[in-house]
This record gives structure tokens, sequence and C-alpha cells, in this order.
């Protein structure tokens, strides 16, 4: 227990501070949704930030994985940082060089042809993050949650002040003050461009954040070293390419496929990409457990009951995403209130759906360790870009008759076949003990309890019978979990002494 402990432990450190600078980002959803209501600007906004991860994934090459799976091997931490960061600095002047350069096509894709200054915008934030990346896996690798939770939240608080300076204080300054400096930022045409400002502001404070962590750099370069951890990062490069088509290209497929004016479909976008944020508890959980699991993970490889303590940490993590479906789907008529346009509550029913589909991700994230451990990353490459396949075909053939919910859809299918692959074709290779068997009833469990719910409240409509039903069904899963899993809680730290 001690082991899942500490992973409990690293896990609360990233978590919090992952989720709680998140959620503090989620807030700007109901502040950008009122900002942008009833324009396509929201939309837009998200054209934009389902491109930057597809750039940032080719910046960084995967390279963050890569120092976790190789600074095991004694007596190459420094070569390796160093080989590495080399790396990563020229794969960033490069793209965002090339992206800069090619900013016009790349606005026009995405229908922006007229504002192709936000590409250099998002060039430049991807520069950033990217260089930021290995420095920050270096703070987990060293187990220095808390300096990596301050920089994080740090930096969300500079994008969220920024972001409110520049659309809603800038506006009331410039017409108190006319002839003031403040006119440069109360552009009323310009308000995606003062996100991205402000995303570019936070991202260069968490850079200068960790320029201890540069000043540990050396110009040392070892060859034979970075040929092996390119051959091993190649696929996951890859993998990530085809796992940010899988999560964010149905947003510009959407754009282009959607048989309605421009204008329309930038709306329609953004009214998907709204409720898309409503799946966010379970994806911050997922992104945080991923912080904390990746170095866990590799680590616990080499102890003989590596495999026992996967499948135990896989059991509480199913169990943990159950509980936050509940209380997301349950309790959708409280959550809506954060998209504060209330025409995109059309949009709600993509919810539960989503849901789904990123704890099917987290599962897959889970089960991957089979083939990072075993060094075939390519069976990663593989399986995605059988997930990219379905995400593509489907958002192809549905999106012009079923628009929006054709992506969410998708979504589910495409990290669905995932998760099976993964399983299937990772107990082959590297056999760990899932207790799957329960794990899928708990999870078609929490599916009827949901179809209860919403059965029943279609019958009476009314929102405190919603809320008490939501709450006493929720209470109830709680209580199942507990009773099936007690001897399991009973050794855990804190609870198990009430059990």
């Amino acid at each position: 227990m001690s082991s899942i402990k500490k992973l409990a432990g690293q896990t609360m450190w990233y978590g919090v501070s992952s989720i709680f600078a998140r959620f503090l980002n989620y807030l700007l959803t109901p502040y950008l949704t009122l900002i942008f209501a009833g324009t396509p600007e929201y939309g837009k906004m998200s054209l934009v930030y389902a491109l930057i991860p597809f750039l940032n994934v080719v910046v960084v090459y995967a390279l963050d994985t890569t120092y976790f799976r190789y600074v095991q091997q004694k007596g190459t931490e420094g070569v390796l940082y160093d080989t590495l960061l080399y790396t990563l600095m020229g794969n960033t002047v490069f793209f965002t060089g090339l992206i800069i350069l090619f900013r016009h096509p790349i606005a026009t894709f995405i229908h922006l042809e007229e504002h192709a200054e936000y590409i250099t915008f998002t060039a430049l934030i991807i520069g950033l993050e990217a260089l930021s990346a290995l420095p920050f896996a270096k703070l987990r690798h060293e187990g220095r949650p808390r300096q990596f939770a301050f920089i994080r939240v740090t930096g969300i608080l500079l994008n969220i002040f920024f972001t409110f300076f520049f659309l809603s204080m800038c506006p009331k300054l410039a017409k108190t003050h006319p002839n003031s400096i403040w006119l440069l930022f109360s552009n009323p045409g310009f308000g995606v461009g003062y996100v991205l400002l402000a995303n570019l502001i936070s991202s260069a404070f968490q850079f200068l954040a960790l320029s201890r962590q540069f000043m540990q750099f050396r110009w040392s370069f070892d060859k034979k070293l970075w040929r092996e951890v390119i051959i091993y990062a190649s696929p996951l490069m890859i993998a990530g390419f085809g796992g940010m088509i899988n999560e964010t290209f149905d947003r510009i497929m959407l754009a282009q496929r959607l048989p309605l004016s421009e204008k329309e479909a930038d709306y329609q976008v953004g009214i998907y990409s709204a409720c898309y944020k409503l799946s966010l508890l379970i994806t911050l959980f997922v992104q945080a457990f991923r912080m904390g699991a990746e170095p866990f993970f590799f680590r616990q490889a080499g102890e003989d009951n590596a495999p026992r303590t996967y499948a135990r940490v896989m059991k509480f993590f199913v169990i943990t995403i159950c509980v936050m479906f509940l209380v997301v789907a349950l309790y959708l008529d409280i959550w809506k209130h954060f998209i504060r346009d209330k025409t995109m509550w059309k949009g709600l029913d993509v919810v539960p759906i989503l849901l789904f589909a990123n704890m099917f991700l987290g599962i897959y994230y889970n089960l991957s360790i089979w083939y990072k451990l075993s060094r075939n990353t390519r069976a990663g490459a593989y399986i995605t870009f059988v997930g990219a396949g379905i995400t593509l075909i489907i958002n192809y053939i549905f999106i012009p008759y079923y628009s929006y919910r054709a992506s969410a859809w998708a979504t589910f299918f495409c990290y669905g076949s995932m998760m099976v692959i993964s399983f299937i074709w990772g107990q082959k290779v590297y056999r760990v003990p899932y207790a799957w068997k329960k794990l899928v009833a708990y999870m078609v469990i929490v599916v009827l309890i949901y179809f209860i719910h919403h059965g029943l409240t279609r019958l009476w409509h009314n929102e405190v019978f919603s809320l008490a039903l939501a709450t006493l069904l929720t209470g109830a899963y709680a209580l199942f979990i507990l009773r099936v899993e007690r001897k399991e809680f009973q050794r855990m730290p804190v609870i198990g002494k009430y059990l």
C-alpha cells in the first residue's frame, strides 16, 4: 500500500495544482461565453485552441515522456537532460519560425484569414510551452510537486487576470481616458487576440519561472543516446499527433463540414466546445493522474509486485472516475450555469457521452504502460491511429447530418476502441491482473444510474427533485462501492480507520 499511498500523494499535489489551475481557467468559460454571447468569437477561439495541441505535439516530440523512461538508467541523468533539451530547443526554433512563416495559410484554414496575427501569438505560446515541458518533467522526476504547483497555478492566475484586464478593464479605462494608451487595448474586433495575448503572458511567466532548470543545462550532446531516445520517442510523437486528432480535430472538422455559413458554423463549434468543457472534472483528474502516474509507473517497473500494483491503481482509478461521472452527469442542471450563453444549453445532451469518452481515455492511459515499459512504442502509434481513423470517418460522414452530436459519438467510439485494443494487446505482451469484470460492472452500473435519473426527471421535471434524486443515487453508489471494496478501503490512510 505504501507505493499506492505515494502515488496518491503525488497525484494529489499534481492534481490539486492542475485541477485548481484548470478550474480557475475553467471560470473563464462563463465569462467568455458571456462576453462573446451571440457571436462566433467563442467558436473562433476554440478553433485556435484546437490548433495549438497539434503543433505542440510536433515541437515537444514526446521528449518529456522519453525523459522519464531513460532517466531511470544510472549515470545518464545529466547528459540525458542536456541532450533532450538541446533537441527541444532546436525543434522549437525551427517549428515556431515555420508557423510564423506560414501564418496566413494556417489562418485561412481555420476561418481566421483576417487575423493572421492570432497565429503569430499561437506560435509564440507553443514555443514557450514547449521549452517549459522538459523542465517541468525534471521537477516531476525530482519529486518537487510544490514548486510545480506554484508555477502552474500562478501562470493560470496571470492568464485569468490579463484576460479580464484586456476584455473588460481596458475598454472602461479607454472611455474614461480617451487619449491614453488604453486605446491600444480596447479594439472590439480583436477579442480572441486579447485572450491569446493573456495566454502568451502566462506562458512567458512559466518559462521565466523555470529558469533555474534551464541554468542546469550544459552544452553537451550524446549522439548515441540521442539516436536511442529518438527511436523511442518517434512513435510516441506520432501517437501524440494521432491523439490530438482524436481530442481536438473534431472542432476543425465541424467548421469545415457543416453545411452552414462560416459565421453559423463557428457558432456551432462554440456550442460544442463550451459543452465539452463540462466534462472537465474527469479530464482534469485524468491529466493530474498522468502527471503523478507516469514517473511512478517507470519507477515501479523494477519491483516484483509491479503488475499487482498496476492492477490496484487501475481499480481505484475506475472507481474515482465513475463517481466523478455521476457528480457531473446527474448534477448537470447546476454545471450548465457555467455556460452563460443560454442558447448554448441546447448542446448539453452530448455531455454524458463526452464524460464516458474521457473515462475510456483515462483507462487507456493506465493500460498504455505495457508498451512504454516494453519499449514497443510503435504499438501506441498503431492504436492511436486506429482511433484517429474512427474519429475522421465518423466526423466526415455524419457531421453534415448530426452536427456536433456526431463529434461527441466519434470521441466515444474512438477512445472506447483504443481502450479495448490496448487491453487485449497489452495482456498478451505484459500481463497485468486487472479485475476487468468487476470494473466493467462498476461502469455499467453508473450508466444504469444515469438512465434511471434521466428517465425519472423526464417524467417529473422539477429541479429540486432532480438534485435530491441525484444525491440519493450518488450516495447509494458510493455506499455500494464501499461495501464491495471494504477490505481495500480499510487499508487506505485516513478513511481506513472509519471502516
